[in-house]
């Protein structure tokens, strides 16, 4: 079985009429699954709530603070392209509990699980909201890991077509975490040259042309991303799964294949480890996303024992 992390409750954050990051990209994903021929395999868990100590592992109580009273207001833009509604407090909330909540079930199970939520978390850095994140997911949940027993390492490998520039910010300051990304460059939020490592070594950032297909992507995970991460040999692995690097994509100028994400992750399931949690960050082209998490479920699948 493969445990998803979801709620209806994720579709609260109403980002308005326009805006990419928006719930139908989750109401998409869903269906697909749903309807997917392994549906039987798919096991749908609700997550908990994140406690505010639990989101204070990476944010400031201020910042928990602003993104609360906006949505206790009635929502408005707490940053340029970034907006809260009613509902977004407590989605994103839900957010950081449904990565915490995977990432226990992997280290139970030593297998992978999805998250699917929104908002996103990358560029979410510790003072302030970026980039469509209002919490930093997957950092939280990398801090939150390290404190159970047995666990030394935590590795993050962001494919969003943007750079996690939040995520880093986190990362960079603990030498059992690691993080590594491929992504587009020049392009939002500027950050990611190949030259920022961290005062510990422990960031490895891998930037790609626009125009990169399958052949560039599958040359920067086998020369740079897998010996990296295979190097630090984490306990567990979290993957920003962003989809925004997909062919045709309207924020980005990628050419993978919804299949190439599956290879992504067959090839970090086999070559660094099958404890990976796998949780939506960017993506914007329904049909591509939706293909794209078909073809991961099938990986994961695959792979049972």
């Amino acid at each position: 079985m493969l445990p998803i992390y979801y709620s209806d409750v994720f579709l609260s954050h109403d980002t308005g009429a326009f805006h990419p990051e928006r719930p139908a990209r989750l109401l998409s994903i869903v269906k697909t699954l749903r309807s997917a021929p392994f549906a039987n395999k798919l096991e749908w868990r609700d997550p908990p709530v994140a406690s505010l100590a639990e989101i204070e592992r990476v944010h400031s109580p201020q910042h928990i603070q602003s993104v609360a009273a906006l949505a206790a207001a009635g929502g408005g833009r707490i940053e340029a392209d970034t907006l809260v509604s009613s509902g977004s407090f407590e989605a994103a909330r839900l957010a950081v509990g449904a990565w915490i909540a995977a990432s226990e079930r992997v280290l139970q199970t030593s297998q992978p699980a999805f998250v699917l939520c929104r908002p996103p978390g990358h560029h979410a850095e510790p003072e302030q909201a970026m980039g469509f994140c209002l919490f930093s997911n997957a950092a939280i949940a990398a801090l939150w890991a390290l404190e159970q027993p047995g666990i030394e390492r935590v590795a993050i490998f962001d494919w969003d077509v943007h750079h996690g520039n939040g995520t880093q910010a986190v990362v960079e300051h603990y030498p059992q975490l690691a993080y590594a990304s491929t992504h587009q460059f020049p392009l939002y939020p500027g950050t990611g040259s190949a030259s920022e490592i961290g005062i510990h070594g422990n960031i490895c950032n891998v930037p790609l042309p626009a125009g990169s297909d399958w052949s560039v992507y599958k040359s920067a995970l086998s020369e740079k991303i897998l010996p990296f991460l295979q190097k630090f040999q984490p306990d567990l692995l979290l993957i920003s799964a962003g989809f925004d690097c997909a062919k045709g994509d309207p924020l980005a100028g990628m050419l993978l294949e919804p299949e190439d994400f599956g290879r992504m992750a067959q090839l970090c399931l086999e070559q660094v480890t099958r404890k990976t949690l796998f949780g939506l960050e960017g993506g914007y082209d329904l049909n591509n996303l939706a293909r794209s998490w078909l073809s991961l479920a099938q990986v994961c699948l695959e792979g049972e024992p």
